[in-house]
């Protein structure tokens, strides 16, 4: 551990981390369930708007089963949110679009998510998010670097291990 930082405030940082991602959990879910909807549910109505949505291949990105992104689908049709018809393309696949309830739900639900945005966000002074933003990226990437020295097991740990990257700057993509 670093010289300059006391365990106790890493510990403090912790755990506003995990009360802030529990929030934000918290949150999602009180938008869904004020439209009549699961996390899910949302979810699935937010990647059909895309027009590229194909339920396999969202519930590979979602490590969840086809059959559970079927349910959805099945739900979501029954409260006649999406329309489903045979592709025009391949007779064997299925073209999945937000009827005008899912279009209206949807934009109710966007709607809802930045005015909360804008009232928690909006006035924060921009270095200081600037600030948060490269924090953040800092400790994604020190997580993400750890977590995959992990599965590499303990033989190679000590061997794969890297100096922590710079902080990007406030431009930065990530």
């Amino acid at each position: 551990m670093s010289a300059g930082v006391d365990t106790e405030t890493i510990h403090q940082s912790i755990a506003q981390l995990q009360r802030l991602a529990e929030l934000f959990q918290q949150r999602r879910h009180q938008l869904a369930r004020r439209a009549g909807l699961s996390e899910q549910q949302w979810r699935v109505l937010e990647e059909i708007s895309t027009e590229h949505f194909i339920p396999s291949m969202f519930a590979r990105s979602r490590e969840s089963s086809a059959a559970a992104v079927s349910k959805v689908l099945r739900l979501l049709l029954d409260k006649e949110l999406v329309r489903v018809s045979v592709s025009e393309s391949d007779g064997r696949q299925r073209t999945y679009e937000l009827s005008p309830k899912g279009q209206r739900t949807l934009e109710r639900l966007r709607r809802d998510r930045q005015h909360a945005i804008e009232t928690i966000w909006s006035d924060l002074p921009i270095d200081e998010l600037q600030r948060f933003n490269q924090l953040g990226a800092e400790l994604i990437a020190r997580i993400e670097r750890y977590a995959s020295q992990e599965q590499s097991g303990p033989g190679r740990r000590a061997r794969t291990a890297r100096p922590s990257a710079a902080p990007q700057s406030p431009t930065s993509t990530t």
